[in-house]
């Protein structure tokens, strides 16, 4: 099954990227390596996500948004790539919750983030991590989350 059928399997549909600025790109591939822009937690049903985990959401309401943000990702690398089966491994993920001053919890969040990958894309979705709270994102979204793979 390719990760793209994957993630039909799973409910989820890939739209194509596009930058949020005319300044930046979707995403920039350096030889074997692509890094791809930010990709905040898209709209649930046609409702913007606008909150932090520990006021607004709750860590399972964020892993949900980290997940939605997964998927973002991976429209960004098939808009970049045109076929997921050229991601030869995920390298390094970013992950940014916003959230409240005394909530310590990112990694459960991103864990959403990070456990959709390795459904998708199998081992090669294991990767090293990181999972930052911070005190706001663009447009009030509870999740942000940037990816560098390996590519063939």
């Amino acid at each position: 099954m390719t990760p793209e059928e994957k993630l039909a399997s799973l409910g989820y549909d890939l739209t194509e990227a596009k930058a949020s600025h005319p300044a930046m790109n979707v995403g920039t591939i350096v030889g074997n390596l692509m890094w791809l822009s930010g990709s905040i937690t898209p709209p649930k049903d046609g409702v913007p996500w606008k909150g932090r985990v520990g006021e607004t959401y709750t860590v399972e309401e964020g892993y949900e948004a980290a997940r939605l943000c997964a998927v973002a990702q991976l429209a960004a690398a098939k808009t970049m790539l045109g076929d997921l089966s050229r991601i030869k491994r995920v390298i390094k993920v970013l992950g940014l919750v916003n959230c409240a001053p005394d909530f310590t919890n990112t990694s459960g969040v991103i864990h959403g983030y990070s456990e959709l990958l390795v459904e998708v894309l199998g081992e090669k979705g294991k990767h090293a991590r990181s999972a930052i709270g911070v005190q706001a994102l663009p447009q009030g979204v509870p999740v942000e989350v940037e990816t560098i793979f390996e590519i063939e």
